[in-house]
This record gives structure tokens, C-alpha cells and sequence, in this order.
């Protein structure tokens, strides 16, 4: 289930005794705790591989090309397989020091690709990999990967990650702003998003078992 910005938005600004806006940009008040929700949206993001930002990207290779982009995925990925779905085989990744070795030991090969390793981005930002040996036609080849979300911007934008740990995160980080010590303090607030954050990942944590992941670098 997503979220909207706005609706998280005016979620923090009721928990603080605030009025609720029209437009995340109404008031300089209500474009702060914009900018707190986004960073509590980060940082719930990295605590867990999230089960709703699981996707996956597939590449066509063609014949005598090496790099591709995994367009969509953006540079924040964390890889758990790589199939080559034409031949019915997983591809193994290694660094790119191993693969600059083999390109200088063996010279160009050009074959069905066993391995991949990272090569950057591209101009859009997606990462891109390169394949070992160079593909030497069409094959099919499936990332299935966690693809980290871009930071929310407009009213109607949405998060996957569930909102109760976002929206908890959001007020101990602006009740800290605020130096509130009186009645819940900062540290409450912490404490009760903590336990948001901690109950939300048990419960994803079930949807998928342990799997080895090629992060990158």
C-alpha cells in the first residue's frame, strides 16, 4: 500500500499539534517537515531490504557490446540474482579488478556471459554493468534486485515503505528540532518510531528468506 507526501505530511503535523496543510509547499513550517519526512524515509529505507521495493530489470544483450545500463534502477540497487534466461543459467558476479584480469590474461573473448560486475552509471543515473565474456548475440538476462526509491517532491508522490515508521521517524527528528523536553521529548519520540521501525521489518522479514546479494561496490 503507498502513501502520498501530503498524507504523510499532515500525518507529522497532527502528531505535533499542528494545523494540516492543502500542499506540502503551503507554509516555510509545512516545507521543513517535508524535507524531516524525507529524511525519515531514507533512513527506514536503509534499515531493510524492503520486500516492496523488490523489482526486477532485464538487459538484451547483443553481439560484441559488454556494458549495459539497468534502466529504472537507479544507482542505489542491491542485486540478489542474475539469470541468463535464454540459456537457463544464473551469472556470477565478480569485481572489477577480476574482470580487468581476465580481459588482460585471455584477451577479448566473446561467448555466453558468465559473469558481471559494476561499471558506474549512466547519464540518467542507473548503474551499469559489464558482462565477461562479451556476449556474442541476444540473450536475456534478468536483475532481480531492491531498487531504492527517489526522494518525494510533489503532493501526489508516493512511498512503498510502510508510513507508520516514516511518518514516527519524522516527528522525533523535528520534536529534536523544536528542543522539546516537556511531555513526550525527543527521545520518546524516538523510542516509539524505533519500535515502529523494528515491529515493520519483523513483519516483512517473513515474506523472504535469507539470500546471498551482489551490492554494490
Amino acid at each position: 500500500m503507498s502513501t502520498q507526501y501530503l498524507t504523510l505530511v499532515n500525518s507529522v503535523l497532527r502528531r505535533l499539534r499542528e494545523d494540516e496543510v492543502s500542499a506540502v509547499a503551503n507554509t516555510t513550517y509545512s516545507k521543513m517537515v517535508g524535507d524531516f519526512v524525507n529524511d525519515a524515509k531514507r533512513q527506514v529505507e536503509n534499515s531493510h531490504d524492503w520486500s516492496a521495493l523488490r523489482t526486477t530489470v532485464v538487459v538484451t544483450t547483443s553481439s560484441g557490446t559488454s556494458e549495459y545500463s539497468l534502466t529504472g534502477a537507479g544507482e542505489r540497487i542491491k542485486v540478489y540474482s542474475v539469470i541468463n534466461d535464454t540459456s537457463n543459467c544464473f551469472i556470477t558476479y565478480q569485481t572489477p579488478t577480476w574482470v580487468n584480469n581476465a580481459v588482460y590474461n585471455t584477451g577479448a573473448v566473446s561467448s555466453q556471459p558468465s559473469y558481471f560486475t559494476y561499471s558506474g552509471v549512466d547519464s540518467s543515473q542507473d548503474t551499469q554493468v559489464t558482462f565477461y565474456p562479451t556476449p556474442d548475440g541476444v540473450y536475456s538476462i534478468r536483475f532481480d534486485l531492491i531498487a531504492r526509491e527517489n526522494e518525494l517532491s510533489n503532493d501526489t508522490d508516493t512511498t512503498a515503505l510502510p508510513a507508520n515508521p516514516i511518518i514516527h521517524a519524522a516527528v522525533a527528528l523535528l520534536a529534536r528540532e523544536r528542543g522539546e523536553t516537556g511531555g513526550t521529548t525527543a527521545q520518546d519520540y524516538f523510542a516509539i518510531a524505533d519500535r515502529h521501525l523494528s515491529d515493520e521489518i519483523a513483519l516483512d522479514a517473513y515474506k523472504n528468506p535469507e539470500e546471498f546479494i551482489f551490492r554494490v561496490p
